[in-house]
């Protein structure tokens, strides 16, 4: 069976300059109801031409498809044409096939691999295995899936377009945390909730002086507050240049808490690590959200209450 046959072509109205972009579902599968179509037209007007793994759309249990299925995207997907892999949703059960995957291999195929929340887990095994970059960055359902494509977030679209093309250098936002923070060093993290999963295993990095960034969602702060420690107790907030925090939300708070909230938890770890902590990462199950170089080598400056992450290594704050 030829690679023309695995795959779905979603791509029959596409411009003739789009982007090609191959659509995977590494993780939980994707809702019969979910607006598949109208986040595929939508990411074809952003100047993309999508095309959805044969496997995309597969249901077993909770997961797309049964973890041979899953890992199989991924080698489909480096042998595609398309220079975009991008993931269809999150949810959970890339850690169940990290053992299956060809890390080596698939940094060889130079795709520019994007996607969040449960994808972490396999950013972190690239980084791990091949020290090879992927891209932090939207989801096609979480991010394109506006029932009007003029109801997509710009900053989101902008960013992503940008880091596509290769013309993203720098970002900006503005930040809460200490002041005249600068910092060089790895891009790396994502979902806190796998970042911690994966400590001690073989799939977790060893990064010194890196610029580690985190979001989460429907983890109450002291969930947050305890994977954060586990972080520090095992030494690896403590290694850092720095510690930027994304969006952290879709939590309740409880009566008992008593004023217990996430700023206390930022308030309580600050106290504990040297590494300056910035919070306001425009990342995480959110709007805005940007799209991050993962494992690249990136520059870090603040300046008032604006923090820059310079991407292109030939550009200095």
């Amino acid at each position: 069976m030829s690679e023309a046959d695995d795959a779905v072509d979603d791509a029959d109205d596409a411009p003739v300059r789009a982007c090609p972009a191959y659509l995977i579902s590494p993780s939980s599968a994707v809702s019969p109801a979910a607006p598949v179509e109208r986040a595929l037209a939508n990411l074809r007007r952003a100047g993309f031409a999508p095309v959805l793994d044969r496997a995309a759309l597969r249901i077993r249990q909770r997961f797309a498809g049964s973890d041979e299925q899953r890992a199989g995207a991924f080698a489909r997907a480096a042998a595609q044409d398309a220079s975009l892999v991008m993931i269809t949703r999150g949810g959970y059960g890339l850690t169940r096939i990290l053992p299956l995957l060809d890390y080596r291999s698939l940094a060889r195929a130079r795709k520019r691999w994007v996607g969040l929340s449960d994808f972490t887990a396999f950013q972190l095994a690239m980084l791990a295995k091949a020290r090879a970059v992927t891209w932090s960055g939207p989801a096609l359902l979480d991010d394109f899936s506006a029932e009007r494509f003029e109801d997509i977030d710009q900053t989101t679209l902008g960013t992503f377009q940008d880091a596509m093309s290769g013309a993203l250098e720098i970002v900006g936002f503005r930040y809460a945390g200490p002041k005249d923070v600068e910092a060089r060093g790895t891009l790396w993290g994502g979902n806190l909730s796998i970042v911690c999963a994966l400590l001690a295993t073989p799939w977790f990095p060893r990064i010194d002086g890196g610029i580690l960034f985190i979001e989460d969602v429907n983890e109450h702060p002291y969930r947050i507050e305890r994977m954060l420690t586990q972080l520090l107790h095992s030494g690896v907030l403590d290694r850092q240049s720095a510690l930027l925090v994304g969006h952290v939300n879709r939590y309740r708070l409880a009566e008992h808490d008593r004023g217990f909230d996430l700023q206390c938890v930022i308030r309580w770890l600050r106290k504990q690590t040297k590494t300056p902590i910035l919070t306001g990462l425009p990342f995480g199950h959110a709007s805005p959200k940007l799209t991050l170089p993962h494992g690249a080598e990136v520059a870090l400056g603040t300046e008032g209450r604006t923090c820059y992450l310079i991407l292109d290594e030939h550009h200095h704050h």
